[in-house]
């Protein structure tokens, strides 16, 4: 289970959840740990961000999901 702010987990794993700009430069690293198993809220304080698309990577046990967000203000 996965969103920019909660990730969910049934065993240990080194978790990362980074934010990239349109351009693909790193702008945030939200998570880069072991997580235990369980659910977790992953606070992203984006004030320092213009409006315009952005994509999350997360990345688990060797896999990577990236996906596109829009923040508007």
């Amino acid at each position: 289970i996965a969103s920019p702010d909660r990730i969910g987990t049934k065993q240990s794993v080194q978790t990362s959840l980074k934010i990239y700009d349109i351009l693909g430069r790193e702008v945030a690293t939200l998570v880069n740990e072991t997580l235990k198993p369980g659910n977790y809220e992953v606070n992203f304080d984006a004030n320092r961000l213009s409006s315009g698309m952005y994509f999350y990577s997360l990345t688990t046990s060797g896999k990577t999901i990236i996906k596109k967000m829009m923040l508007i203000r």
